[in-house]
Formats: structure tokens, C-alpha cells, sequence
């Protein structure tokens, strides 16, 4: 597959987790699923990535401390980018580190899919119409797969 076939799978497969309710830790579509398990998903499910799990973490791990775990397993297959393009990652800071995502599926507008508590379930949102995701202290940081050698840590 070329890049651009790619970006388009990411795309197409996280809008298939559109409704499916929140809940943490769970990656089953349309049963429940977290923003970090949205993305574990889409990844390993088409291949680009190879099989792995973040779990177990506790749903309040970003309030308590400092440790970028989220961050840390994006940058094991990313890189961060000024500017994304569809299927590249969103990252925003809640609590006192990185801890919530969602993919990337235009760039202008900002438009993103991601399993979202504030309302129950995966949707996809235009970035500059979310009250909670456009607050300064959560600018968000951009990751995309595409920009370095895959594996590379």
C-alpha cells in the first residue's frame, strides 16, 4: 500500500468505531472502547504497527502523576509533526500529561475521530467546535506514523 492508501485505511477504520461507547481500557467495536485503545486498534488491526498493549492503567493515571505513558508508546512508532494530514495522530494534555488522542481525518478544518468521556462514545469532531479539546492548556501536538522509519524508537 502506498502512503496515501494508508492514511485513508486509518481514516476509514477509526470512522468504524463511530458510536461505539466509551469505556476504559475496553477495545471491542461497538461494545466500548478508550481514545488510547481507538488508536491500538486501528493501527494493529491493519497491520502498521505490531501487536501490543498498553493495559492495564488506571482511567484517573493522568491526574496522579507526571509519566508520559501515553505519549511514550505514540513516539514508539511516530514522530511529531507541525502539520497533520488525515490518519495522523492528535494528542492533547489533560491532567498533568498527555492523555488523550484521536485520529486525524482532515487537516483544514481540524477534524478528528476519538472515543471522547464527556459524551459517552467515539466521535468525530472538528477541533475548533470542541470547548474541551480547543482550552490553551490542552494544545494539542500532532504525531504522525509516516514521518520516520517504522519500529525506530
Amino acid at each position: 500500500m502506498t502512503e496515501a492508501d494508508q492514511r485513508a485505511a486509518v481514516v476509514a477504520a477509526s470512522r468504524k468505531w463511530l458510536l461505539t461507547p466509551y469505556h476504559s481500557e475496553a477495545d471491542i467495536l461497538g461494545v466500548g472502547v478508550d481514545c488510547g485503545m481507538l488508536i491500538v486498534r486501528v493501527f494493529v488491526d491493519l497491520g502498521l504497527v505490531p501487536p501490543f498493549d498498553p493495559r492495564p492503567y488506571p482511567r484517573d493515571w493522568h491526574l496522579h502523576n507526571s509519566d508520559e505513558k501515553y505519549l511514550g508508546w505514540v513516539k514508539t512508532w511516530c514522530a511529531r509533526v507541525a502539520e497533520p494530514g488525515p490518519g495522523d495522530l492528535a494528542l492533547f494534555r489533560f491532567g498533568r500529561c498527555f492523555s488523550h488522542g484521536g485520529v486525524v481525518t482532515q487537516s483544514k478544518p481540524l477534524a478528528l475521530v476519538h472515543a471522547f468521556a464527556d459524551v459517552g462514545f467515539v466521535v468525530e469532531d472538528r477541533f475548533d467546535q470542541n470547548p474541551v479539546l480547543t482550552k490553551p492548556c490542552r494544545a494539542p501536538h500532532f504525531y504522525s506514523f509516516w514521518t520516520k522509519e517504522k519500529g525506530v524508537v
